[in-house]
């Protein structure tokens, strides 16, 4: 947008301006989505010599067959189904009137499904690019899925397997690729990650303490969360206000103070860093641990969360040693929160809901 002058001569002799530069400033706009109606016109032609020949161009081949929808109503189906949790309500704003029972119609759930079908070499693709990486994070999330004839929901479960490099400026683009199973069996990730080798940043769930101890090569290495680690004892001291676990939570806040001076640096720095600066820390809170477990009542909160930081230790530590690693798996838990708020519209035939959620994406 261009604003001048209305009159280009001096206001002090009248004399003429001339142009000696420009002001340019910029805000952030947007130009809204159009909903619109593509019609398809095909003349047919006939012989009036010969009355029963007539030719018409053959009609274009359809994402669905006999559907209305084209590609990209379609994408923009599936986003606005998994990613903007409020379909009616966008589409009323631009003057589409869909009740929420057509969106979860049989329609609507073939025209997800069809995009699930075309997109998966793309899902083959981003989920293999992300199990070849040497360093995976790894977790899981309830998703509530119908049970035909019975009324009601089971609980299935969302897996995510998402890579992130550029803390330690690695060579590979973040990614996260998201897979539906039937339960939270050990055999679901041990599945999927059955051709996985390197380092597997997790909480602590069994299932991949069992994958890894499974390993007689120890192929794959397990790095636990800090995060998991620091919420037991950040619980009991939000409800006790106990200067126990504030002494743990002040030493665990120091370590992620270095963590956030070394973020973005070579694997080889932040390594050397941790080793001269964090190993310290970790050494003396280890002690603390270790001497004020049997101080402390073995049935309390503040025992069990000890219980679990040792426990879990050999894991904890392993971003000491190896500058890839990260203190915590909120790679993953980021990618997968949006699923808590598109839980909703989960609310689909089985089948349905675990093709649809077998799409990966790449993150940005």
């Amino acid at each position: 947008m261009l604003l001048d002058v209305e009159r280009h001569d001096c206001p002090c002799c009248g004399g003429a301006l001339h142009a000696i530069g420009e002001l340019r400033t910029e805000q952030l706009d947007i130009v809204p989505a159009q909903l619109r109606v593509r019609v398809t016109r095909r003349p047919r032609y006939a012989c009036r010599a010969c009355e029963g020949a007539v030719v018409v161009a053959p009609a274009p081949e359809r994402p669905i067959d006999g559907g209305m929808a084209t590609e990209a109503l379609i994408a923009r189906v599936v986003v606005g189904k998994f990613c903007d949790s409020a379909q009616a309500q966008m589409l009323a704003r631009q003057g589409v009137a869909l009740d929420r029972s057509t969106l979860r119609s049989d329609v609507y759930v073939r025209r997800v499904g069809r995009a699930c079908w075309w997109l998966t070499p793309l899902y083959d693709l981003l989920v293999g690019t992300a199990l070849s990486a040497a360093k995976l994070f790894a977790d899981d999330t309830t998703l509530p899925v119908l049970n035909p004839g019975r009324g009601r929901t089971k609980t299935g479960r969302l897996w995510c397997y998402a890579v992130d490099d550029r803390p330690w400026c690695g060579p590979s683009h973040p990614v996260a690729a998201y897979v539906y199973t039937e339960d939270r069996k050990g055999l679901r990730p041990a599945g999927r990650l059955a051709a996985f080798r390197g380092v597997l940043q997790v909480d602590g769930y069994p299932g991949f303490k069992r994958l890894a101890g499974d390993r007689a090569d120890a192929s794959v290495g397990l790095a636990f969360c800090w995060a998991h680690m620091r919420r037991y004892f950040y619980e009991f001291h939000v409800s006790t206000q106990s200067p126990l676990a504030a002494e743990v939570l002040a030493q665990i806040q120091a370590l992620y103070a270095i963590e956030g001076q070394i973020r973005g640096h070579p694997a080889k720095h932040r390594q050397q860093a941790r080793q001269e600066r964090s190993r310290p820390v970790v050494e003396a809170l280890h002690t603390w641990l270790q001497a004020h477990l049997g101080r402390v009542s073995a049935t309390s909160d503040l025992a069990k969360a000890i219980r679990y930081a040792l426990r879990h230790w050999s894991g904890l530590t392993v971003f000491l040693d190896d500058g890839r690693v990260e203190m915590d798996s909120n790679v993953v838990e980021r990618a997968i929160r949006p699923v808590a708020l598109n839980r909703k519209n989960a609310l689909n035939r089985p089948g349905f809901v675990g093709n649809c959620n077998q799409v990966a994406v790449s993150s940005r």
